[in-house]
């Protein structure tokens, strides 16, 4: 019997040590397995910012790829190059010829209301409230929610700031000029142009200069100084605005197919979610960098005249948007789950901003200004 029991101890010995020396074979197998993948944008080719250079789709790419240690690689095609602009969503929805696309919630709206706020919302939150309530204040949970029915899975990647109101081929003196006006804008401020009696039409970035150009389009809203500049189109208008009413905060995502997403082991989803919020991160510094300087050469170098939109205006812009928001909030859950998140979040972090970032800006700032300047 004692040496039945030692020879049994023995052998479960040795088929631990097996079992112990086998398990980094099998770690290493699984680590080795790697993914090739294809990213669509909804961006030309070469475009700063959205495109190319820091937090950009292909500085996302890059990311993933360095941290990952070649695990994934990801190949990304411009607008055109693969799908049109705005069929990438679909196309990664599918999940057959392409697994990512890179662009901004709200060119979905008539796939979901609720995928603007997600972008942006009129009148709402900066990058620092909104990017608050994505990470904090179960925005990001939302987010997932209201892409689950097309087999994505979101990722913020970027964020614009506080964008200016865009470019107008004539002045603005007040509400009437908006009416018939054509103008390009994306999303829930499309519809408030509408409601004021403007015409809103959603163009890709690399179609904005031409149809500005040859008066297709009355006005156009890009990005800001930094980004307008490089797609010129201060040679195409020059009455440029401020305010920044429709998009006090813009993030751009990246969305994957949900069954390419679980095909990843646990750390691979991790770098992806780690490499977009370095991306998210980056690429609001590298315009913060830029658009001041930009925006004194627009002004001072290319005879562009810059200044807010005239006060009736945004009061009429604010009515339309409380309507339009209210209304779709009230005919569909989700919309109002989302809308009720955003909004308690928003009044919270109103009030903390107006004694951090509102003070400082209105006191501390202007009274320190002639003194340290």
């Amino acid at each position: 019997m004692s040496i039945n029991r030692r020879e049994l101890l023995k052998g479960t010995a040795a088929a631990a040590g097996a079992a112990v020396l086998g398990a980094p074979a099998i770690v290493r197998a699984e680590e080795k397995k790697r993914f090739n993948w294809r990213m669509t944008t909804t961006w030309p080719a070469g475009l700063p910012f959205f495109q190319t250079g820091p937090g950009s789709a292909t500085d996302f790419a890059k990311r993933v790829e360095e941290m990952s240690d070649g695990r994934i690689r990801i190949r990304v095609y411009a607008a055109g190059e693969l799908v049109p602009a705005f069929e990438g969503f679909d196309a990664a929805s599918a999940g057959r010829q392409v697994q990512l696309n890179h662009g901004c919630a709200y060119y979905w709206s008539g796939k979901s209301f609720a995928a603007q706020y997600f972008t942006a919302v009129p009148f709402g939150m900066t990058f620092q409230g909104h990017n608050a309530w994505l990470n904090e204040g179960g925005g990001y949970a939302l987010y997932e929610e209201v892409y689950k029915p097309f087999k994505l899975v979101p990722l913020v990647v970027g964020c614009t700031g506080v964008q200016p109101v865009g470019w107008f081929r004539r002045p603005v003196e007040g509400l009437s000029d908006f009416r018939g006006l054509n103008i390009r804008m994306p999303g829930l401020a499309g519809d408030i142009y509408n409601a004021i009696g403007a015409n809103a039409r959603l163009l890709p970035g690399g179609e904005l200069f031409a149809a500005l150009e040859r008066g297709a389009i009355d006005a156009a809203e890009w990005v800001g100084p930094y980004s307008d500049r490089e797609l010129g189109l201060h040679n195409a208008a020059k009455n440029y605005y401020s305010s920044g009413w429709h998009e006090p905060a813009t993030s751009t995502e990246v969305v994957v197919n949900q069954a390419a997403w679980d095909s990843l082991p646990k750390d691979l989803q991790a770098i992806l979610r780690n490499a977009a919020a370095a991306c998210n991160i980056t690429s609001h510094a590298w315009l913060e960098a830029r658009n001041a300087d930009a925006l004194d050469d627009l002004v001072n170098n290319h005879g562009v005249k810059f200044g807010p939109l005239p006060d009736d205006v945004i009061k009429a812009l604010l009515a339309a948007t409380r309507d339009i928001l209210s209304s779709n909030a009230a005919k569909d859950a989700t919309v109002r789950k989302v809308h009720e998140s955003y909004f308690k979040f928003k009044a919270k972090h109103d009030r903390w901003q107006a004694n951090s970032e509102t003070a400082f800006q209105t006191q501390i700032r202007d009274l320190g200004q002639t003194i340290l300047s």
